[in-house]
């Protein structure tokens, strides 16, 4: 399939560079950065926020059940918003 990439001079000249030296296409060397790429991504897995919460017992009463909004409400009250 084709396909039309933007590609910085830098790193065009690169690897047009590494491409000659190791007698490669820059097709193969596009191909292979694709796949390190998605590999990595795929190892990773998917990004995982870390509970940065601290302690306490939640929600204080008469809040459980707000809307988001509500609770920005609630937050914000007396603070000039």
């Amino acid at each position: 399939m084709k396909t039309t990439v933007e590609i910085s001079e830098p790193v065009l000249r690169e690897a047009k560079e590494t491409g000659h030296r190791e007698g490669t296409t820059l097709r193969n060397l596009v191909e292979e950065g694709l796949r390190l790429a998605l590999q990595r991504r795929e190892e990773t897995g998917k990004f995982r926020l870390r509970d940065a919460s601290v302690g306490g017992k939640g929600l204080q009463p008469g809040v459980e059940g707000a809307t988001w909004q509500e609770m920005l409400d609630l937050a914000y009250r007396g603070r000039g918003s």
